[in-house]
């Protein structure tokens, strides 16, 4: 079969972390398949189709997308920050698994890109710079009890932590109930990391201890790092400070 189909990693924001590979992806494409907001990121090209889909279609948009590859087009299927995480990669293959047969003769290209976790991390410092996890609050497509259970153990491991899916109109209180759990499991000084709209014009960094951190400074277009009792906060005079999760084994758990 001669269809292709690329999963392309857009980046955080700004054209300039797009990949040089994402962008000769995307130039090549008869169509290009995307939740709305990130299909307007990429530039209109004459003689390229594009599809949007709402956000909670993704099965939907993959199965659509991989019908029009299977007609032997070349297709896009855009993901805002890297599409295996929490992203359209893991859609895509799954819909070829339950899929009909020809498409598990499909070219596929995963086309990776800066996840918003790396974007928040490289302006915070090195937040990540040891062992770290990250860990989706949406219950959506899993039980709430199974969130708070890996916040616990991934407190207790020692693990640094990114949230994606924060908080949302439909669930404005786990978030707080998030941070009250690890506040159960670490120490009031461990630094957590707001990180809004980052690598945009309107980022906005802001870095608390986790005794004073609330749900109502995020949004759905935050992504937060959570440091672990080994995370130092470096003061700089009349510059931003800087946020390191120390290379070596944190003592407190060893």
């Amino acid at each position: 079969m001669s269809g292709r189909i690329a999963v392309i990693g857009l980046g955080p924001g700004e054209a300039r972390y797009l990949t040089p590979e994402a962008a000769a992806e995307l130039e090549a494409a008869e169509a290009v398949y995307g939740y709305g907001p990130y299909l307007d990121r990429v530039p209109a090209r004459a003689g390229q189709s594009r599809h949007a889909s709402d956000n909670r279609e993704e099965i939907a948009r993959a199965g659509s997308a991989l019908a029009h590859a299977a007609t032997g087009a070349k297709v896009a299927m855009v993901s805002g920050g890297d599409p295996g995480v929490f992203a359209m990669a893991a859609a895509v293959i799954e819909a070829i698994e339950a899929g009909p047969a020809e498409w598990r003769g499909l070219e596929v290209a995963v086309v990776p890109g800066i996840t918003a976790m790396l974007m928040v991390a490289a302006k915070a410092g090195a937040p990540l710079g040891h062992d770290f996890c990250a860990i989706s609050l949406s219950d959506n497509l899993k039980p709430w009890e199974t969130v708070e259970r890996r916040l616990r153990l991934a407190a207790q491991a020692g693990f640094a932590m990114a949230f994606y899916n924060p908080v949302s109109k439909a669930r404005p209180w786990q978030l707080d109930r998030a941070f009250d759990l690890l506040r159960e499991e670490l120490p009031g000084a461990v630094p957590v990391i707001f990180g809004r709209a980052a690598g945009r014009a309107d980022e906005k960094i802001v870095t608390v201890p986790l005794a004073g951190a609330r749900g109502d400074m995020a949004d759905m277009a935050t992504c937060i790092l959570v440091g672990t009792t080994a995370t130092r906060i470096v003061a700089r005079d009349g510059l931003p400070d800087l946020v390191y999760t120390p290379r070596r084994a944190d003592a407190e758990r060893a």
